[in-house]
């Protein structure tokens, strides 16, 4: 099995609350590999943890074989959504996306066009990111995860504040994602995401993981 992210006895403890609790599993390529558990269960603390924005108290996470935290601070090859994106709110999606493009310099101006047809947006529109509705928000949020077309994608709740149609046309568009040989975690609350979208699927209840399907 060629695992693109190893999760070793992972544990984090904030003050006398240990969140997670030796937690270990590897995730395989070119796979959605589904995280399921109710808020406070461990899996978004899981995720940061593998992007290195926390600290594990004990054990460690690789990612493409190297140490993060140790080798590398964050995980390069990664594009992610945990929890509300940040964005500029008087500024409009395309100007917010060129302005986080500008860091890595890797996505140019039509690449940025492109991902935001994409998801659903128009690269056009200038309406400002701070009237955006949850869902459009959400979809900005998915394409600067993949505007630098990273080969792992960690999605914490993708599907939040979309409507159905939405909810259809982000499913579709992350199948294609996996058909392109990309290996993504899920995080969802919606059995039905789950089902429809995971290869693999486990479960974290209290700190602890265990799994449901491989």
């Amino acid at each position: 099995m060629d695992a693109v992210i190893e999760v070793q006895n992972l544990s984090k403890s904030f003050g006398e609350e240990q969140v997670l609790k030796g937690v270990s599993r590897d995730f395989e390529i070119g796979k959605i590999h589904g995280i399921v558990g109710n808020n406070g269960s461990g899996k978004t603390v899981l995720m940061k943890c593998i992007c290195g924005f926390l600290k594990p108290s004990g054990g460690r996470v690789l990612v493409n074989g190297k140490e993060v935290g140790k080798d590398m601070d964050f995980p390069d090859d990664l594009g992610i959504i945990i929890e509300t994106p940040g964005f500029l709110p008087n500024l409009s999606g395309m100007k917010n996306l060129q302005i986080l493009a500008s860091l890595k310099k890797r996505a140019g101006n039509e690449v940025i066009r492109e991902v935001i047809r994409k998801v659903g947006l128009d690269p056009d529109s200038r309406k400002p990111v701070g009237k955006y509705s949850l869902g459009m928000r959400q979809r900005l949020g998915l394409a600067q995860a993949l505007m630098e077309d990273p080969s792992i994608l960690i999605l914490d709740e993708p599907l939040n504040g979309l409507d159905k149609h939405g909810v259809v046309h982000i499913r579709e568009l992350i199948k294609s994602l996996r058909a392109e040989g990309k290996t993504i975690l899920l995080a969802s609350h919606n059995q039905m995401d789950i089902d429809e979208l995971c290869d693999t699927v486990c479960e974290m209840d209290g700190g602890v993981m265990t799994m449901v399907r491989q």
